[in-house]
């Protein structure tokens, strides 16, 4: 006899609340494995395949795409113990005790994850308590008793007889109570399946009084919430100041230009700063650092974990680069380009964008001078660099036409005063200038 197991969304990494469903995996009624990802949910720091526990038949889903989940609510329900699931046994399984492997991400845990195997059956047993989203096999094309869903790949009936793109009851109803006609929502689900972000998008609306000409309201979700909530926490609760310098770049894209001339690496403008940047924060420790509120201490950290922001289609992350001050500048090159080449895919781990000391913003990119940073809190600095680009410059006493970039740096007041904050700033724009006295410091 089968048991009933319900998976329910575990902490994805870094004490973060909740996730968005991204993509199920698994349909009702499929057999998984153990560790086979069943969703693909979106964080505040990535996107992520969530591997279940349990191998056996999925009798339930909870949740649709485009819906945020906490953190504890249930994913899936897993009958264990089943005749298809003995059919199948996955290596590792539990089997009928109903044991999962304690996996909480691809990669991550306490075994190797198995390869899927997607077969599609019937259900033989239904969830405890609360119904899913139940879009799998079903015995009959019999229409859903009240709190059902409707079968997969139908369209369930609205109160006039006509056909609506719709399977979670939970979305019919939020559409009733708001007085929503299903019938004009156009769906972005597949096929068409109008889900319940699209009935949340319709309800937040304004009604034609209320708008004005041609506005457009846009839902914050997933990583764009997730910055507008942590800028605000930052500039909540960090007194901060910025300060910036212009320097000649002349003499560092020289020796950029020698270094990719001799060497087999490409070495980046970005990877030279990263550099520059783990050599002042030895000399200036107070900025690599944390605040620590409740017990009124300034927390010196002993290693640099060198965060650079990233902008992606999905929005803007931020890589770290761990132990950054142990790497050679070749090794800071490298461990760029492959987390740039991450956060271009999406592939990046919660590992990889969480426990940032400092901060690196290269704005220039975008093909502006200056910026006024705010800080990736709980850190306490960030240093901006805006464009290199040809200037007139006063060099060795006469006007020259030299490569000028502006270095902007924003430090919370909390652990320093402007004494460090600016002999931090001109040591890097020094060495911007004159690379060889990053020699001084080797």
């Amino acid at each position: 006899m089968a048991v009933v197991r319900e998976f329910t969304l575990p902490d994805l990494g870094e004490g973060l609340t909740e996730a968005e469903i991204v993509r199920w995996l698994v349909q009702v009624g499929e057999v998984v494995a153990v560790d086979q990802p069943v969703v693909e949910m979106e964080t505040a720091k990535a996107v992520v395949e969530v591997p279940c526990p349990y191998g056996g038949v999925v009798t339930a889903r909870f949740g649709e795409e485009g819906e945020s989940l906490a953190v504890g609510r249930p994913l899936v329900t897993v009958a264990v113990g089943s005749a298809a699931d003995s059919a199948h046994p996955a290596d590792g399984d539990a089997g009928g005790d109903g044991q999962g492997s304690g996996n909480v991400l691809v990669g991550y845990g306490t075994g190797a994850a198995v390869a899927r195997r997607r077969q599609r059956v019937r259900a033989t047993a239904r969830p405890a308590g609360g119904a899913g989203i139940s879009d799998g096999a079903v015995a009959a094309p019999e229409r859903p008793a009240a709190g059902q869903g409707a079968p997969a790949g139908s369209a369930a009936a609205d109160a006039d007889g006509g056909p609506v793109a719709v399977i979670s009851p939970l979305v019919r109803r939020l559409a009733r109570e708001h007085g929503l006609d299903l019938r004009r929502l156009a769906g972005s689900g597949p096929e068409g399946l109008i889900l319940r972000s699209d009935v949340e998008r319709a309800i937040a609306a304004p009604a034609p009084s209320e708008a004005t000409d041609g506005a457009e309201r846009v839902p914050l979700r997933g990583i764009r919430r997730a910055v507008a909530e942590k800028l605000t926490r930052s500039r909540r609760e960090i007194p901060d100041a910025t300060c910036w310098v212009d320097a000649d770049a002349t003499e560092l894209l020289a020796a950029r230009a020698a270094m990719n001339a001799s060497g087999e690496r490409r070495i980046s403008v970005l990877a030279l700063l990263a550099r520059v940047v783990t050599a002042a924060l030895a000399r200036y420790p107070d900025l690599n650092s944390t605040v620590d509120t409740e017990r009124s201490e300034i927390v010196r950290l002993p290693a640099v974990h060198l965060g650079f922001a990233a902008q992606t289609d999905r929005g803007l992350v931020v890589p770290v680069l761990r132990d950054a001050h142990t790497m050679t500048t070749t090794a800071l090159a490298a461990e760029i380009a492959r987390l740039t080449e991450a956060a271009r895919t999406g592939s990046l781990t919660p590992a990889e964008l969480t426990g940032g000391t400092f901060t690196l913003n290269n704005y220039g990119v975008f093909g502006v001078d200056g910026s006024t940073p705010i800080i990736n809190h709980p850190e306490a600095a960030m240093l901006g660099v805006g464009r290199i680009a040809a200037k007139p410059w006063v060099h060795e006493g006469e006007l020259a036409v030299r490569e000028v970039v502006q270095l902007s740096f924003t430090f919370d007041h909390r652990v320093c005063d402007g004494g460090t904050a600016g002999g931090f700033l001109r040591l890097v724009a020094d060495c911007v200038e004159q690379p060889a006295v990053l020699l001084a410091g080797v």
